[in-house]
């Protein structure tokens, strides 16, 4: 039997508010699954597509933070690519990961 990471508390959400995304996922399909699900895309425009009006320019540049903090664990290649076969592997490298980084920027001159 599976168990669950993280639990929903009561009344909280099942879906984000936003999702964000590059132009790369610019397709009416995608804003019609955001749309029933009663999610915000927020994703910009491909130049043949009109341009969308409530498209939130400074929550997008948010975005750029989740990139830069995923490519910064990709350094790490087992979690790039995902060699462990559990979950709880999976998140325990996650774990080594962060604490590493968290102590590489406490004591940066440290080897």
């Amino acid at each position: 039997m599976a168990r669950r990471l993280f639990h929903r508390r009561r009344g909280q959400a099942r879906w984000p508010g936003h999702l964000a995304g590059d132009k790369g996922y610019s397709y009416p399909r995608i804003r019609r699954w955001c749309r029933k699900r009663r999610i915000e895309p927020v994703i910009p425009t491909r130049s043949n597509q009109p341009r969308d009006e409530r498209f939130d320019k400074s929550t997008y540049r948010r975005r750029n933070i989740v990139e830069r903090v995923v490519g910064w664990y990709k350094e790490y290649r087992s979690l790039g690519t995902r060699h462990e076969k559990l979950a709880v592997n999976y998140v325990g490298m996650w774990l080594v990961a962060m604490i590493e980084k968290a102590l590489k920027h406490l004591f940066p001159n440290r080897a």
